[in-house]
């Protein structure tokens, strides 16, 4: 698990430095990551026929969709908010998923869950009210910023239509997803001319195989093995890896607000994430 954070923590940095446009990235990356997952389902034998009903490939692939806009929203933030502010604008997450569930799964909203939301929206102010570093202006900033939130949206959505596979091999359904990425961004993978030098096919060929395939791989099988709150926990992992690999590539480091900002937003997703609650418990005095 802590594997799989810290690869998807240096995800930003290979966007960057591969100099591509986002969709070609996306492009990319669908195709690579599909040429690792496709071996590994065969040799599950999660390809054989009557596997999965139509309805479950209807599912993977909706979520296939909302998983590449989530990826083509969170790349184009980049620019505007910074990888750091992108990256932990985007672990608003856990609210997006919270809300969805209580609109279409009638899941129940607590104080609890409200208490952490209002949380995270105080840190999303403290971001929100900083002026950008020199070179961006104050329009592409809170552009990055809506652009994260959006993308966060997107993954919730695509955790939604997860929710609805169950027994389905995740494997399975991340190949499904990848290969409807592919396919759906083809017609625009040619925008900007094709990625020429070692360098640069060597940035997308990572991004899809390890970023992708292996990351995957990875994080499945860690979710097998660990219990679910220790897979909440450690997938904190990924939002400092992507803070401390923004300030070493790009040497962008977080005003105090923001770091405050920054905070809150983790800890309230924290705290949503593993169902802390504000209730103080009282201990039992000792004899």
């Amino acid at each position: 698990m802590v594997a799989a954070m810290a690869i998807s923590g240096t995800i930003g940095w290979l966007v960057v430095v591969s100099g591509r446009p986002v969709v070609q990235v996306v492009f990319w990356r669908c195709v690579f990551g599909a040429l690792v997952l496709l071996p590994v389902c065969a040799a599950k034998g999660y390809l054989r026929a009557g596997r999965i009903t139509w309805r479950q490939a209807g599912l993977a692939a909706a979520g296939g969709l909302a998983i590449v806009a989530n990826w083509l929203l969170l790349f184009a933030a980049y620019s505007g908010a910074s990888i750091s502010i992108a990256t932990t604008v985007y672990n608003t997450q856990p609210f997006m998923l919270v809300a969805l569930g209580a609109l279409f799964l009638r899941e129940r909203l607590t104080l609890s869950k409200l208490g952490w939301l209002s949380v995270s929206f105080c840190g999303m102010l403290l971001i929100v009210q900083i002026q950008p570093d020199a070179g961006v202006t104050q329009e592409h900033y809170l552009q990055g910023i809506l652009l994260a939130l959006a993308a966060a949206f997107f993954y919730a959505l695509a955790a939604l239509f997860a929710k609805a596979l169950k027994g389905m091999p995740p494997h399975l359904i991340a190949l499904i997803q990848v290969s409807v990425g592919a396919v759906a961004l083809a017609p625009l993978a040619s925008h900007g001319g094709w990625p020429s030098g070692l360098a640069v096919w060597s940035t997308l060929f990572t991004l899809g195989a390890v970023h992708t395939g292996v990351m995957y791989i990875l994080l499945y099988g860690a979710i097998q093995k660990l219990p679910t709150h220790l897979t909440g926990a450690l997938s904190f992992v990924y939002p400092i890896v992507a803070i401390v690999v923004d300030g070493l590539a790009f040497g962008h480091r977080l005003h105090p607000l923001q770091a405050v900002g920054a905070a809150l937003i983790l800890l309230a997703a924290a705290g949503m994430t593993l169902g802390w609650s504000w209730r103080l418990r009282r201990r039992e005095a000792s004899a």
